[in-house]
């Protein structure tokens, strides 16, 4: 009786993990790849600028610029580019962080 309660709790144990593991691939295949990097954020004038670098040398990466109070910009990198984006004016609201998104 004990082995079989012993093999029982095994086969329960092991369906679970494998219920996680293909739950988390699952998830992380939703996602876009991380490909969008931030460089530096800057002003020029009375303009606001991120430099954004793709580190993704294969495939052109998109992003969103997150501003609050602002419809968010956004835009897209060719494959290995560094690029200047400016996003708004200093009148305006500094970019709270950018988002890569899917293409």
């Amino acid at each position: 009786m004990r082995k079989f309660l012993a093999i029982v709790v095994a086969i329960v144990a092991c369906s679970a993990s494998v219920t996680l593991t293909s739950a988390s691939s699952a998830a992380a295949a939703d996602r876009s790849p991380q490909c969008v990097k931030v460089r530096k954020y800057f002003n020029k004038g009375h303009q606001r600028y991120v430099r954004l670098t793709n580190l993704c040398t294969k495939r052109t990466s998109c992003f969103t610029i997150v501003v609050p109070h602002q419809r968010n910009p956004h835009g897209s990198l060719p494959k290995g580019a560094t690029k200047d984006i400016r996003y708004g004016t200093t009148d305006g609201s500094r970019a709270l962080f950018v988002k890569n998104t899917p293409c």
